[in-house]
């Protein structure tokens, strides 16, 4: 295993800092503006500056939008590619060396896949706030729990390599769970600040989603972790807060173009689908409270137009009995 061929998880596959990117996207503009306007001189055109702007702000906007969508999803796909085939080939480099000894893994064996995993675990430390390292380590443990296990099965009550397994398998469980807990920590905050600045309601519920199956992954090893169910509750609750709040934006909306039976339907659907979610009571309670008031509200508002309806309706009546 310590000398298993694996390849390094690159840092920033797709991914050029924000302003390189951006320096070179002005560059590329400022080449279309001189390009533009130079060919549309030429051509007598009156205003060549303004189609020259124009085809430079095209590619600026472009380049904000294919850096911030689309090279961003190549890049989360790249990674999660890069992460499984990591694994494969990890998981071939550790078979590969247990298969010579199939029947019996040596305290020396046993002692250099500890080692191994160990120096994996401290350079993940080193980089912690990058999940892939975190991801490796975790997988890493996994194999050697199985591995662990199966030798366990056969080892006499006698043999010197009890104790060894033994104190390998408490070593390797500490670092197993340390490092799940840590990828996901960091894959939900990534996922859920990527989320938080999504405008698109499908863009912001396919993140969240994405965090909360990395906290279910990490549920399936550690049920009972008291930090990890409360960090799935919160993002529970964020996911809600998500849906809720796109209800509320779009009864405001209504709200602004007078179309106020559809603005109060569309407060009472989330109100409704607030009642079927888990959040704590006093949340829920100031939710629910500004929902009502803002019906409330519109009611009043209202009833405050109809009776102006009412008394234009009086006056045009008394004006014409009047003529």
């Amino acid at each position: 295993m310590g000398g298993g061929r694996s390849r390094p998880v690159p840092q920033s596959p797709f991914w050029l800092p924000a302003m390189s990117f951006y320096i070179l996207s002005i560059a590329v503009a400022i080449v279309v503006f001189l390009l533009m306007w130079a060919v549309l001189h030429e051509g007598a055109e009156e205003t060549p500056w303004v189609l020259s702007g124009i085809s430079a702000s095209f590619i600026l906007v472009g380049a904000v939008f294919l850096r911030e969508v689309f090279l961003r999803k190549a890049r989360y796909r790249y990674l999660q590619a890069e992460r499984q085939l990591d694994y494969n080939l990890n998981n071939i480099s550790l078979h590969s060396s247990v298969n010579r000894d199939v029947y019996k893994l040596s305290l020396k064996k046993n002692a250099q896949l500890i080692e191994h995993i160990k120096r994996k675990s401290a350079a993940a430390k080193i980089l912690g706030h990058l999940s892939e390292g975190h991801w490796e380590v975790f997988e890493l443990c996994n194999q050697y729990l199985s591995l662990n296990e199966k030798q366990m099965e056969t080892v006499g009550i006698g043999s010197p390599r009890l104790a060894a397994l033994r104190r390998g398998k408490e070593i390797i469980e500490m670092l197993h769970k340390f490092h799940l807990l840590h990828w996901v920590e960091i894959e939900s905050r990534v996922l859920t600040q990527e989320a938080s600045i999504q405008v698109e309601l499908s863009e912001k519920l396919e993140l969240s989603q994405k965090a909360l199956m990395a906290m279910d992954s990490a549920l399936e090893f550690y049920p009972e972790d008291k930090k990890l169910n409360e960090s799935k509750d919160a993002l529970n609750e964020f996911i809600s807060s998500i849906k809720i709040s796109h209800w509320i934006e779009q009864a405001e909306r209504e709200t602004f173009k007078e179309n106020y039976q559809q603005a109060i339907s569309l407060y009472r659907d989330a109100l409704f689908y607030l009642a079927r979610e888990n959040f704590r009571f006093e949340e829920k309670k100031a939710i629910a409270d500004k929902i009502n008031d803002e019906i409330e509200l519109i009611r009043r508002l209202e009833n405050k137009i109809t009776k102006k309806k009412k008394i234009s309706q009086k006056i045009r009546f008394i004006e014409k009995e009047n003529d």
